[in-house]
């Protein structure tokens, strides 16, 4: 093996892409090139010709796509530059993708263009969308990246038309050809002309029936270097002159740190010094609990140690002696938590409550029936369990910040870096990595907090790496929640009244309480207010916010994840009481004209939806909308007299109304049905002494993959104005699709997850 010695502005350079930011492998430009673009690096380099910000085309004809979303397993290095592609009509094979520059971003406005369309206002930053979540890459992206596109088209033609003497609609684009009667030419000779034209009027986009690229399932263009191992994620990013710190964290959240020994290991090898985070040390926005919004966004009271190499670091962390006040939430733990929620809702007249929806008269309709029912529903506290443990690079000098991490939100992670670097955002560069998972985790930034802080103190760059305990117990956890359903049958087994109760910790309500509305958590109520797709004459449900001291935050899928499971549970309840089949009762709740009906209707026919199997088989069935996409799904699952489940297949019929890459659809259905499917059978955090117990995989369990149940997915498009997202809404219905199945094969209803906490023996 070969040595290479490289300095800091060497691995800078190298690492640049043309808009600025690491390039992953996807496009790494010469060291001559990287050079001539570092100090302006969006105008281009020897290696091509920018035509607008979102793409840049070489002489060889390659071009590079600019993907302003974070890569994190979803497929966006592909899909977001097959939209631009799709419109600028240049060949597929000539592609390479590379991160937009954050820095760039938060520098600039908008182009002019983009407002002359109608795909942005004047005051939107340049790449308009640069934050991953609420499985919107595509449905919130593809309107500006089509219009990018397209105008690049124009341009190219005007440039070959102005240069042939004829009219741009005689030219043609294809395939990365401009031609016009006996004329031809590559992108590339006319990239530089093209950037230097306004065109008068900006060209409309496609609709999906125009589409030739859109709707295939081309190759991936990230796999190559996730098969080779070159592909960058945060964990892997290595800095001259680089050091490492290992940090440890009050494990209450909102306790604090007492007192350390640092002299007790300041002697071992390879040790640089120790800093006192948060409350009386490092860090220029700590936690604080008496400011709750802090809980999720500063540094909270703890230690880091810094050495020449992790391994050390983190040996000296964890022999070094450390005293922790738990503070006034010492004694909590997951039940007192529940117990008190509990407690809210068997009382419907508590104060707390808020009216999230009403029809009719819902309590009347009950106390007058004398068929009624009744069920508490019960989720927990869970982890988002990313693959790659939390980690962040920085380095920080008088006038620069460079900050390398996985992350979800560039921009906020820069605001964060330039915060704790007391350093305008315009001086703060942030290399964008791929991320190994997010599920809404790496939107905090709190590692992007103490990274910068620690490199600031010390005056070199330094990487945090958390350990896998520390990500754990240090989690922003999906909320628990707990729900009472109460409803009234007719004497023929139709619903009459339908009420929901709803008591939960609320993710808006000490982050973002502006976003509530009349004491109501919108995030906390999806699909259980108007949202709901069952009608009833009587309906009504009614909402209260019992939190924590724990942080928490938007989990994959948020909070149609938890309701689903209750929801889906108790329809199936009500078909039971009602001596009715679960899909006719479902289908008999929904308007006509509901786009529930297909996905249910197309998840069952195709998984041979029938009530009439053997012993210890059951099939369930669930539907629930996210972000736009509505999934039906139908489980299959046996169970054997010992009481041992196996889910054996989930079929999931999807209508998000148009797809973009039909394999990347299916790969995030698979996904999320293990994600769902993990959550449901193992997912629990437990609380005791404040601090959660579980810090690893031994106790916070994942699926096997001999676990692993056959899924198909299955299309129920409804096309039309219709762009639903795909990274999340297949996970609500996992849990209520199993659990339902579960009481077909055994009689016995689940009301409370995870799974394994029950007895299922015959």
């Amino acid at each position: 093996m070969n040595t290479m010695e490289m300095n800091r502005r060497t691995f800078v350079v190298t690492g640049a892409s043309a808009a600025g930011g690491l390039m992953l492998g996807f496009h790494i430009p010469t060291r001559a090139d990287a050079a001539a673009i570092m100090d302006d690096p969006w105008m281009a380099g020897e290696g091509g010709q920018e035509v607008n910000a979102w793409l840049e085309i070489a002489p060889d004809n390659a071009v590079t796509i600019r993907v302003g979303q974070s890569e994190m397993g979803e497929g966006v290095f592909t899909a977001l530059p097959m939209i631009v592609a799709e419109e600028l009509q240049c060949d597929w094979s000539d592609v390479k993708a590379a991160y937009a520059d954050t820095n760039r971003h938060v520098r600039n406005t908008v182009e002019p263009y983009m407002v002359a369309a109608g795909a942005a206002k004047e005051t939107d930053n340049l790449y308009q969308r640069m934050a991953t979540g609420g499985s919107g890459a595509v449905r919130r992206s593809r309107i500006f990246l089509a219009q990018a596109g397209a105008s690049a088209r124009e341009r190219l033609k005007q440039a070959a038309a102005t240069a042939w003497g004829v009219a741009r609609a005689d030219v043609a684009a294809e395939n990365g050809i401009l031609s016009a009667g006996g004329n031809s030419a590559t992108f590339g000779e006319f990239a530089a002309a093209a950037a230097e034209i306004d065109l008068d009027t900006e060209p409309a986009i496609k609709t999906p029936e125009q589409y030739t690229l859109l709707g295939q399932s081309l190759p991936r263009l990230d796999t190559p270097l996730k098969v080779n191992g070159s592909a960058t994620y945060g964990i892997d990013v290595r800095v001259p002159d680089m050091v490492y710190a290992a940090v440890e964290v009050s494990p209450v959240p909102g306790g604090r740190l007492v007192s350390y020994d640092f002299d007790a290991v300041k002697d071992r090898s390879g040790i640089i010094g120790a800093y006192r985070l948060g409350e009386g040390g490092i860090g220029v926005l700590p936690y604080n609990l008496e400011e709750l919004a802090n809980r999720v966004t500063g540094i909270q009271s703890g230690v880091a140690v810094i050495a020449d190499s992790y391994f050390r670091a983190l040996t000296a962390l964890q022999l070094m002696p450390k005293e922790w006040d738990a503070g006034e939430h010492g004694n909590v733990s997951d039940e007192s938590i529940i117990n008190g929620a509990l407690d809210v809702l068997a009382n419907p007249d508590d104060p707390t409550f808020n009216p999230a929806h009403s029809v009719g008269d819902v309590r009347s309709t009950i106390a007058a029936s004398d068929n009624t029912i009744e069920a508490t529903y019960i989720t927990p506290y869970l982890e988002h369990a990313c693959m790659e443990p939390l980690n962040c690079t920085a380095h920080v000098t008088a006038d620069r910040a460079d900050v390398w991490v996985g992350t979800q939100n560039p921009p906020r992670a820069l605001a964060v870096a330039a915060e704790e670097a007391e350093l305008p955002p315009e001086q703060v560069h942030l290399h964008t990595t791929f991320l190994g998972t997010g599920f809404g985790r790496r939107l905090r930034q709190d590692e992007v907090r103490q990274a910068t802080a620690i490199a600031k103190a010390l005056g070199r760059p330094v990487k945090v790496v958390w350990t896998r305990e520390e990500t754990t117990r240090q989690g922003k956890f999906r909320p628990y929640a707990t729900y009472h359903f109460s409803a009234s049958m007719s004497g023929d087994g139709k619903p009459e009244a339908y009420w929901n109760r709803v008591v939960s910790h609320s993710i808006f309500n000490h982050q973002l309480p502006q976003y509530l509305n009349n004491g109501l958590d919108r995030s906390a109520l999806e699909g259980l207010d108007q949202r709901l797709p069952y009608r009833f004459d009587n309906q009504q449900t009614d909402y209260a916010i019992r939190d924590s001291h724990l942080p928490v935050h938007w989990w994959r899928s948020v909070g149609a994840s938890q309701n689903a499971f209750a929801v889906e549970g108790f329809i199936d309840e009500m078909a039971h009481a009602a001596g009715a089949d679960p899909l006719e009762f479902r289908l008999s709740l929904l308007p006509e004209d509901s786009e529930f009906r297909n996905p249910l209707l197309v998840a069952a026919r195709e998984a041979g939806w029938t009530s009439d199997l053997g012993r210890g088989e059951g099939m369930g069935i669930a539907v629930a909308e996210a972000f736009g996409t509505i999934v039906a799904q139908v489980a299959l699952v046996t169970v054997s007299r010992r009481g041992q489940l196996r889910v054996e297949s989930v079929d999931a019929a999807i209508d998000c109304g148009h797809i973009i890459h039909p394999r990347l659809v299916q790969d995030q259905v698979e996904s999320q049905v293990v994600f769902g499917l993990t959550a449901a059978l193992y997912g629990e955090i437990h609380i005791k002494n404040g601090a959660v117990v579980e810090d690893n995989f031994d106790q916070y369990l994942m699926l096997r993959i001999n676990e692993m149940p056959q899924v198909r997915t299955h299309w129920a498009l409804s096309g039309g104005e219709k762009w639903g997202g795909i990274g999340e809404p297949a996970v609500p219905p996992v849990a209520p699709a199993i659990t339902n199945a579960v009481f077909a094969a055994t009689g016995k209803r689940i009301r409370r997850l995870p799974l394994r906490n029950h007895d299922l023996t015959a």
